[in-house]
């Protein structure tokens, strides 16, 4: 069920090194409308993103993973804000050390991930009921009539 945690857990960008980022490129990262994460931040207690001088949201990459945990545990597998929150308490077990806390997970290999996007997109091509790939790969017989015989 979670082995794609660790893949949903990763946040950084390698070509960017930003600490905080705006409410709207959180959005923007994670395909969510603003009023959902400001929602979420009310029904979990994990999710404290920090406020700048001006008042605004400022998320750091942690709370970026929690997001994407959230909206995995709520989107994709069904559960209630409530389940999900009990799942989220479960699974990040905090581990404070000043004031930041440690999220601990199994990340899955390369292969895994590969194996359930190829399982994802043979179910895909099931439901879509496309023919399957020999029937597309045979040629075409001519077909005869009466004046060739």
């Amino acid at each position: 069920m979670l082995n794609r945690v660790g893949f949903l857990m990763r946040t950084r960008d390698r070509s960017t090194n930003k600490l905080f980022y705006s409410i709207g490129e959180v959005c923007e990262l994670l395909g969510l409308e603003a009023h959902v994460l400001r929602y979420w931040e009310s029904e979990f207690r994990l999710l404290k993103p920090s406020k700048n001088r001006s008042g605004k949201r400022a998320y750091k990459e942690k709370d970026i993973r929690i997001l994407r945990l959230i909206k995995y545990l709520v989107y994709d597998e069904g559960y209630t804000i409530e389940g999900a929150d009990r799942k989220l308490k479960k699974m990040l077990r905090p581990k404070t050390s000043g004031s930041q806390t440690e999220i601990s997970f199994d990340p899955p290999s390369s292969i895994d991930v590969l194996r359930e996007i190829s399982q994802e997109l043979v179910d895909i091509r099931a439901l879509l009921d496309y023919p399957p790939a020999e029937e597309e790969k045979r040629p075409k017989t001519p077909a005869t009539t009466p004046a060739d015989q």
